[in-house]
């Protein structure tokens, strides 16, 4: 199983609207960063994800789950290269952890969050995934 982050607007779709999704989840699409859609391409049933809020709260808010593997964007113009996942709500972080903590802590100087902002899409190394779930209140996972 991989690791990987998740970013959204809250306003968008937020870690409330994907609980709402319940099992049937949720397509996680409208990305548009050749980068990010590897990343997408990489994913499997079962990968766990941290649901990450951007705008104002920037913080890792939830852990949810891969549930059907890359597939065509529904939302991209027909012929373009875009794929979406399905995503599903696994739980909530007992303590939201916020950029800010994650900077502070010298381990996860490497992490993609920290060194690219701006990518909505990234991996997390089984390490990262420990860490951040233990600076959030979880037992390791």
């Amino acid at each position: 199983m991989a690791y990987w982050l998740l970013k959204t607007e809250p306003e968008e779709f937020s870690w409330d609207d994907q609980v709402k999704r319940g099992a049937k989840g949720e397509t996680w699409s409208g990305v548009r960063n050749f980068t990010a859609r590897k990343n997408l391409k990489d994913m499997k049933k079962g990968d766990k994800f941290f649901f990450y809020h951007t705008g104002d709260e920037k913080q890792v808010v939830g852990i949810g789950e891969v549930i059907r593997e890359q597939y065509a964007d529904p939302t991209a113009a027909k012929g373009e290269p875009w794929v979406a996942v399905t995503t599903a709500a696994v739980e909530p972080l007992p303590k939201p952890v916020t950029l800010a903590a994650i900077k502070a802590e010298p381990k996860l100087k490497d992490m993609a969050l920290v060194k690219y902002g701006r990518l909505s899409v990234q991996p997390v190394t089984a390490e990262q995934w420990k860490l951040v779930c233990k600076m959030s209140g979880l037992a390791a996972r």
